[in-house]
């Protein structure tokens, strides 16, 4: 049975941090093969009910039902980004802070549900986040998810500002950051927004807002490195309950792009520590 990650790296960096209420059904299997069937669906865009559970378990098998309780359960109560969040902390050695890339993604939602609607560059029904990454295009943070037919820029103060404590809740100082950010943030709020952080924003100039007499600091070199956040889209899109949104509810997507977040991280620390061997 194909595999996102290894049961040993699930015990070691996702199932203890993960909480185990006083309150409803207790897990009758080990938390290790929830996860991997949690992981499974998030790789393979499988529907829940087709979960191909008796070769997941190890033991006695949950039924998909019982998995996709477990998920939820997590997702409302916000494991899966406590979960980010603390791997964060662990992990900063690891991390490239010489300089981070800001990009919004739009992907297309096939059911509907919370923060949907159509957006006329795509030609159908999405939900729009912003993303963070570091130099190597390791995702570090996300926005709450918004309807398709914001842009970038909605809400941009408040987006920004989960974006930031994300990093801040890892003990990760956001003060002199450089960021790089296409042109679609060339917004006086947002530049504010950066300002008020710390953050020396490399952002591309936008023609609509005028070329003449701007004296904002722009990198043209730093700037090119900027591919590196396209190369972590398409890692995203590897996950296909990612590259497709099927979730109608808000709080489930969050909780697959966070797990996805965690496998990415995993997969680029075992190949860089395979070449230091």
């Amino acid at each position: 049975m194909y595999s996102v990650l290894d049961k040993d790296m699930i015990e070691i960096e996702i199932v203890p941090f993960i909480p185990i209420g006083k309150r409803g059904f207790p897990p009758k299997a080990p938390l290790a093969d929830i996860v991997n069937a949690i992981l499974y669906k998030l790789k393979t865009g499988v529907q829940w009910h087709q979960l191909p559970i008796r070769a997941l378990f190890h033991e006695e098998p949950l039924s998909w039902q019982s998995v996709y309780y477990h998920y939820r359960k997590w997702c409302l109560s916000g494991a899966w980004k406590d979960c980010w969040i603390k791997f964060l902390g662990r992990h900063r050695s690891e991390l490239d802070l010489s300089s981070v890339d800001l990009d919004g993604s739009h992907t297309p939602a096939i059911r509907g549900g919370e923060a949907v609607e159509y957006q006329g560059r795509k030609k159908r029904k999405t939900t729009n986040a912003l993303y963070l990454t570091d130099r190597q295009g390791l995702p570090l943070a996300m926005s709450e998810p918004v309807a398709g037919n914001h842009n970038d820029l909605y809400d941009i103060e408040v987006q920004f500002e989960v974006v930031t404590a994300t990093l801040q809740q890892a003990d990760i100082p956001v003060e002199g950051l450089f960021m790089n950010a296409d042109a679609g943030f060339d917004s006086k709020d947002f530049r504010n927004s950066c300002y008020k952080n710390d953050i020396n924003a490399n952002i591309c100039f936008n023609k609509r807002n005028g070329d003449n007499d701007r004296d904002e600091y722009f990198d043209r070199e730093l700037y090119d490195e900027r591919y590196a956040v396209e190369r972590t889209n398409a890692w995203m899109d590897s996950f296909r309950s990612l590259l497709n949104r099927f979730d109608t509810t808000v709080e489930s997507w969050k909780g697959f792009n966070y797990l996805a977040f965690i496998v990415i991280a995993l997969n680029k620390f075992k190949k860089k520590n395979k070449k230091k061997v």
